[in-house]
């Protein structure tokens, strides 16, 4: 059987020539649906045969579903943002779901992004950009659609949100380095009104002043890579260098590392000891092998992925602010504390305990 002309196949066709009524089509080339093996093959035959595919648009008119989520997503210099992206496109996929990706604006142009997702009738988003203010997810969620915030959070918890503990894990990296015997401390932060900076920085510089450290620098990197530089060379330049510095996330621990080794000649960990945030792949290259405070991509995706199909299913737009686990993963770009670090499946984790 072959194609006599070059118009699209329509579903009518299809139940036609497979002597099947339309809607055995439909339920053909939808997951889940009820549908005899033996009726479901010989469409499937037809199918191939014509070169039918189903369209997926004239499905949404019909289900009042597009069954596409809209990812919005900014900073992919930071390796920690493509493996959300694969890992939520292969979860979706799973679920017979699409992903649309938004680049959101470093200035956090809102209209231009919401304007984009209402043309395209998007089931759900997941507003991952740490550059995007909460405005966005607001007039999505007034518009009836399902927002989830993916590694950000916001103050009156009208939307829902998927993190790791950011506080709790500077706490224990800020803990982690006083083992160490570190004399004097540096912060390189992201964006000054990013949830996840504000959590970590607070985490951090809260944990050393409660143990009377009271001098502890702190410099604007922004999650750019010209100022991440300049500020690490303002540090190294000082009369009193610091000996230990958490970046807020790896991208930025990562060109403080490359700062320190070849602008200014430092060891690293014997002259400074270095950690970030993320745990990204290239964390755990031995030409850097730093440590890092993980944030479990996989956990986060699955808690993100399953917010947004209750909603979706439910009709019921319910904020839920879920917390996932994380562990701070000991490498070489730290001095190591005599005390406190294990090893579990493979990896080097510090266990938080009192410092002395």
């Amino acid at each position: 059987m072959k194609r006599k002309t070059f118009g699209p196949v329509t579903s009518q066709q299809v139940a036609q020539l497979a002597g099947v009524s339309q809607s055995a089509v439909s339920r053909t080339f939808t997951p889940g649906a009820s549908i005899s093996p033996a009726t479901r093959e010989k469409v499937l035959k037809v199918a191939r045969e014509l070169g039918y595919r189903p369209n997926a648009i004239a499905r949404s008119l019909n289900t009042a579903r597009s069954r596409i989520i809209g990812v919005v997503m900014s900073y992919f210099d930071n390796q920690f943002y493509p493996q959300v992206l694969e890992a939520l496109a292969q979860k979706l996929d799973e679920l017979n779901y699409h992903l649309l990706l938004f680049v959101g604006d470093r200035d956090g142009n809102v209209d231009r992004i919401f304007d984009q997702i209402m043309q395209y009738r998007v089931d759900g988003i997941v507003l991952a950009s740490v550059s995007l203010s909460i405005e966005l997810s607001e007039e999505c969620a007034a518009a009836g659609i399902p927002v989830v915030l993916f590694n950000r959070s916001e103050e009156n918890g009208i939307v829902s949100s998927v993190n790791t503990d950011n506080e709790a894990a500077a706490c224990q990296i800020a803990e982690f380095l006083m083992a160490g015997e570190h004399q004097r401390f540096a912060y390189v932060a992201g964006l000054a009104n990013s949830s996840v900076n504000v959590a970590r920085q607070s985490g951090f510089i809260s944990t050393l002043m409660k143990k009377g450290i009271q001098d502890i620098r702190v410099v604007q990197g922004d999650y750019d890579a010209q100022k991440t530089t300049l500020s690490a060379c303002e540090l190294f330049s000082s009369a009193q260098p610091p000996d230990a510095i958490f970046a807020a996330n790896d991208h930025m621990a990562l060109m403080v590392m490359d700062v320190a080794r070849y602008k200014f000649g430092l060891r690293i960990p014997e002259d400074v000891s270095i950690i970030g945030y993320d745990d990204t792949g290239p964390s755990g290259w031995p030409s850097y092998a730093l440590t890092s405070a993980s944030q479990p991509v996989d956990a986060m995706v699955s808690a993100t992925v399953a917010l947004l199909m209750k909603q979706i299913e439910s009709g019921n737009v319910e904020s839920k602010q879920i917390v996932v686990p994380g562990s701070l993963v000991v490498r070489h770009s730290a001095r190591r504390p005599h005390f406190g670090v294990v090893e579990i499946d493979g990896l080097s984790l510090f266990q938080p305990q009192e410092v002395q």
